[in-house]
């Protein structure tokens, strides 16, 4: 009979090896052109000058935005989710591990029985089972790696989150920094307003201008009260958001810097290399999740084959056959069993075709993250030059309007021809906007910064 299961089970295995891989290593599958050019990017070392690979405090020098950074990494509440699943998918790969070694089991027991009104005879078995699958056709194999390649996607994902929290604080600390800015010149243009609706009832006295000057004025004043209400609401939301990445209750004002400057100095890079992009741990986490259901096929596979199982038991009992013998003695069992699947009601068939499906799916995730990854650095890189373009444009624009209200409020005062109310009124709600414009102007080239830092997979 051993030598029959020996020779079926020798017959099995070299079909399985020869035929369908179930023993063969994942491969970053190359049959693309960008799957060709991410392999050969992770073949290589990660390029030391690159600035996703900047540690984040040489990035963000800012004392106050290092601060709340450093917080966050302690105490955020997503990336401490995120290392428990990592500790999760640890105590899953030990497992997995153990899963070859036999498994050890005592199972005591004891019994009385009397027949016809005789003594109650005792019968009792002290017996330690142990069972061993031998792991012929890689169904151990299978899990054990694909619990591995699970782990690593765990640590992939956990260093995404860290990178994303970096990010969060920093872009969040930035929009805070610009809506006080935005704020602060509201209101320092709100008492200017002020002064020009005094001014305007004034010249309605002297008959420089009408009631509709007035009127129009103190429109405009309120209107820009009306902004500053719209001001404070969101530099309260975005504090709480702040309070929220630190995982500290909301309630607390942060402390941010008066102005929105990042200055950070990395070389402008043409086009999105990939060996920056393969490093990117969103990336990464990706295809590791392609090579669990590589795995998870594998064993699929691995299936439609027969398990053998080899168990024995051994201990000291009285009951041997049909006779109770007191004291007892010590006995051994030895057995081998091996189970072939034959029909299983199309389960196998099924879980197979599953498996594959989910194999496809998770490769077009992984072509997606890439192409999404290099959008991300495209659009970072895009808004890093145009957002400065567009301050310096600004900035002059702020010049020029600056001394177009001047000029104009000077020659309403002195009643000189062709000039109106309405020039005064416009020079200044356009000086007002084109200044709330440069500020936004300098947020968005701060965060581009800092999302072209997360997009090359920095903080990790």
């Amino acid at each position: 009979m051993y030598k029959t299961i020996r020779i079926a089970v020798a017959a099995m295995a070299i079909v399985a090896m020869s035929g369908c891989g179930i023993y063969k290593k994942y491969e970053t599958p190359q049959a693309t052109a960008i799957t060709r050019a991410y392999a050969e990017a992770r073949s290589q070392a990660p390029d030391s000058t690159s600035f996703g690979n900047y540690i984040w405090e040489d990035v963000f020098t800012d004392p106050l935005l290092a601060d709340y950074i450093n917080r966050a990494l302690t105490s955020n509440t997503s990336l401490r989710n995120a290392m428990l699943n990592v500790d999760m998918a640890h105590a899953q790969l030990k497992g997995a591990r153990l899963s070859y070694l036999p498994s050890v089991a005592l199972a005591p027991n004891g019994a009385g029985a009397s027949y016809a009104g005789s003594d109650l005879n005792w019968t009792y078995q002290l017996p330690a089972q142990v069972s061993w699958e031998i792991d012929i056709f890689g169904k151990l194999l299978n899990s054990k790696r694909g619990a591995q390649e699970s782990f690593y996607m765990s640590e992939a994902y956990a260093r995404a989150a860290r990178s994303q929290i970096i990010a969060a604080v920093a872009n969040t600390y930035y929009g805070l920094s610009a809506t006080r800015a935005q704020l602060s010149l509201a209101r320092s243009t709100a008492e200017v307003w002020k002064q020009t609706v005094s001014t305007m009832e004034d010249f309605k006295l002297v008959g420089n201008v009408t009631e509709a000057a007035v009127v129009q004025s103190r429109a405009q004043y309120y209107g820009i009260l009306g902004t500053i209400t719209d001001l404070e609401q969101a530099a309260d939301k975005l504090n709480n958001t702040l309070a929220l990445l630190l995982n500290e209750m909301p309630g607390v004002e942060y402390a941010t810097t008066e102005t929105v400057e990042l200055n950070v100095g990395f070389n402008p890079i043409d086009g999105v290399p990939m060996s920056q992009l393969a490093w990117r741990p969103d990336v990464e986490a990706a295809e590791r999740n392609l090579a669990v259901a590589y795995y998870a096929t594998s064993s699929a596979r691995a299936a439609f084959y027969p398990g053998l199982t080899i168990s024995a038991a051994g201990g000291f009992t009285n009951l041997l056959g049909s006779f109770v013998k007191n004291p007892g003695d010590w006995f051994y069992q030895l057995a081998g069993s091996l189970v072939a699947p034959i029909f299983s009601r199309g389960q196998n068939i099924a879980r197979l075709e599953a498996a594959k499906a989910q194999q496809k799916q998770a490769m077009n995730n992984f072509e997606y993250a890439l192409m999404s990854a290099a959008a991300e650095v495209s659009d970072a890189l895009v808004v890093y030059a145009k957002s400065g373009e567009k301050e310096k444009y600004l900035q002059q624009q702020v010049d020029n309007l600056s001394k177009a209200a001047e000029y104009s409020m000077d020659l309403l005062r002195y009643n000189q021809p062709g000039t109106t109310y309405l020039d005064v009124l416009t020079a200044q709600s356009n000086l007002l906007q084109t200044e709330m414009n440069a500020i936004s102007s300098r947020l968005a080239q701060a965060q581009a910064v800092v999302n072209l830092y997360q997009a090359l997979g920095g903080g990790r």
